[in-house]
């Protein structure tokens, strides 16, 4: 069922009247659509067009003031959008259409929702009158979402489309940030009404907690003066919250340890000595080593998660006092149960703990904190990260340092996909700003790179944008390098290629016998040469020696897109490692602990 020809008259009919002076202005559901993202200062929008967007297509291309980017499939059109969030701290947006339009945007959508990801993702519907009747091109778009978005609405009256888009992007960056979807039916993009867009919104049913509650605050510093052990566990709430300036305060004037987790990456200085590295999983020896003795442990915008804390009740067997800040009272408690909690916007939290630690007569003790900093110095002498060299055959690990050393002091963003890339990207490439590591932590979702670092370019223009990524990873989106051509976002890929699904390799080594079941690609493509084809320049890079001149020439190519075929090590494991079942102390540090 489709829009007759009598709804096509109405609206051309209606479209032809000139409105009085001054009087409001009625468009139809497409046009005020676009006035929404127009009032909310979208500039960029990433979709596909399809049967129940026309109309919205149809509008786009009547304004000047959003560039829509037309990707070559829609799980790109939301990780792009979603990339732009990630680095920009603006809301992304993206527009599919209905049937396949959204089920191919599912995996972008779980992923900005594992993440925390402010997003708005506008869906084609079939018209309304048809809906429930298995019309073409038909899905439950919103039962479909419903698990993986903070959100979801579907538009059935016109005259409900703005005061919805308003909900949608005030749902979206506030509070826990998430995506939130709206489902648009195609006679709704068409009906026509008066347009006016809300200046503000109020939800009954949704009003986050900003402030911390000032009794829990006073308590949590009482508790961090006291401490003789002290740690500071920060997760991606710090960066989605921008109180990164307000995490550096609190850390220099307490003197205490740090760490961040995968998504935090940057929230603190990694050049800072009081800085541990990442903590879990694939954390640093010292990092993990201190989660696990500390006395009293501060956690802002972090969840306990198990690729952080690994086995919780390992975690529990060693007494300690725990403050949770987080803007989300259903993550506080979820998985480790803790002492002092506190729900509220971290930046306004961590301003009022600062605030009150500055009015305070006491101070950390400085003979405990010495003996603490001691401890952590001895588990540091462990080296954890460091790595056989060789000058036959590339390590990846190399490879992050060197791209490290040639970028740290210029304005950089590394996206990553998933697997061993990722971990060596977030162990070697040392994070000082936040935003500028760009990742799929909750979900960990191959093919994310590419279209991340496309979305970034055009958030970023005048930075480097790196994707690195392995030969698994960068196929699933790979044909968004026609996206690039198209759109003139020079990105430079690094493909650390081991022939591999590198980190699924490593689990059967570890834990399933050397039983290699389908981790290792037989038919690979010439990189190179797809590159090229796609219209970009490609390098093979084979030698240990010609890493480094290879990323000096890709920088160089300011103004194309680069795709670096690395060759690397095939053997090469992430360490440390802490295995599935495990407390997040029984690390594995190499293959002389297996």
């Amino acid at each position: 069922m489709d829009i007759s020809a009598a709804d096509l008259k109405r609206a051309a009919a209606t479209d032809g009247k000139s409105a009085p002076p001054n009087s409001p202005e009625e468009l139809n559901g497409s046009e005020i659509l676009v006035r929404c993202l127009q009032a909310e200062g979208v500039k960029f929008m990433w979709g596909y067009p399809g049967g129940a967007v026309l109309y919205i297509y149809d509008a786009l291309y009547k304004q000047q003031t959003i560039e829509h980017v037309l990707v070559r499939h829609e799980q790109a059109a939301v990780h792009a959008a979603d990339g732009y969030a990630r680095a920009s701290g603006e809301v992304g947006v993206a527009l599919v259409t209905s049937g396949p339009g959204v089920t191919n945007a599912i995996t972008g959508i779980a992923t900005a929702y594992m993440d925390s990801i402010p997003m708005v993702i506008i869906t084609g519907q079939v018209p309304t009158p048809a809906i429930g009747l298995d019309a073409f091109q038909e899905c439950d778009t919103v039962g479909i979402t419903r698990p993986i978005v903070k959100h979801n609405f579907l538009v059935k009256d016109v005259r409900e489309l703005a005061r919805t888009m308003k909900k949608a992007f005030h749902i979206a960056r506030t509070g826990r940030p998430g995506p939130v979807v709206v489902d648009i039916p195609k006679d709704v993009s068409l009906k026509t009404c008066v347009f006016e867009y809300p200046e503000t919104v109020e939800m009954r049913s949704y009003n986050p907690v900003r402030k911390g509650h000032g009794g829990q605050i006073r308590k949590a510093v009482q508790l961090l003066l006291a401490a003789r052990r002290p740690y500071i566990y920060t997760g991606g709430g710090v960066i989605l919250g921008n109180a990164s300036a307000e995490l550096r305060e609190l850390v220099d004037l307490l003197g205490y340890p740090c760490t961040n987790t995968l998504m935090g990456l940057g929230a603190y200085p990694a050049s800072d000595p009081k800085f541990l590295g990442m903590l879990g999983m694939h954390g640093t020896y010292e990092a993990n080593m201190t989660m696990q003795n500390c006395d009293v442990l501060l956690a802002v915008g972090a969840r306990f998660d198990d690729r952080v804390i690994g086995n919780p009740r390992h975690f529990a067997s060693v007494e300690r006092k725990i403050i949770h800040v987080d803007i989300d009272p259903s993550s506080i408690s979820k998985r480790v149960k803790v002492d002092i909690p506190i729900v509220g916007d971290v930046k306004d939290v961590l301003q009022e703990l600062i605030a009150q630690i500055k009015e305070q007569q006491a101070r950390p003790d400085v003979h405990a904190l010495s003996g603490w900093w001691g401890q952590i110095n001895e588990w540091r002498k462990r080296e954890c990260l460091s790595y056989k060299r060789s000058d036959k055959v590339i390590k990846p690990q190399a490879v992050v340092e060197t791209l490290w050393e040639l970028t740290k002091d210029r304005e950089t963003y590394i996206t990553s996909d998933v697997g061993q890339h990722q971990m060596w990207a977030a162990q070697f490439y040392r994070f000082d700003e936040p935003r500028r590591w760009i990742n799929s932590g909750g979900l960990g979702t191959m093919g994310v790179g590419l279209p991340y670092a496309m979305g970034i370019k055009l958030a970023k223009p005048d930075a480097d944008v790196f994707c690195i990524t392995g030969e698994g990873s960068i196929q699933m989106c790979i044909q968004e390098l026609s996206t690039c051509q198209q759109y003139q976002t020079p990105v430079k890929v690094v493909s650390l290629n081991n022939g591999y699904l590198g980190m699924v390799r490593q689990w059967q080594q570890l834990d399933y016998g050397g039983r290699y079941s389908h981790s290792y690609m037989d038919a690979l493509p010439n990189f190179v040469k797809l590159a090229e084809a796609y219209g970009h320049v490609g390098l093979l890079v084979e030698k240990p020696s010609d890493v480094e001149p290879a990323l000096r020439e890709a920088m160089k190519l300011k103004d194309r897109t680069v795709f670096l075929d690395v060759r690397t090590d095939p053997t090469e494991n992430v360490w440390p490692m802490v295995q599935a079942g495990k407390g997040i102390s029984e690390m594995l540090l190499g293959s002389e602990d297996l």
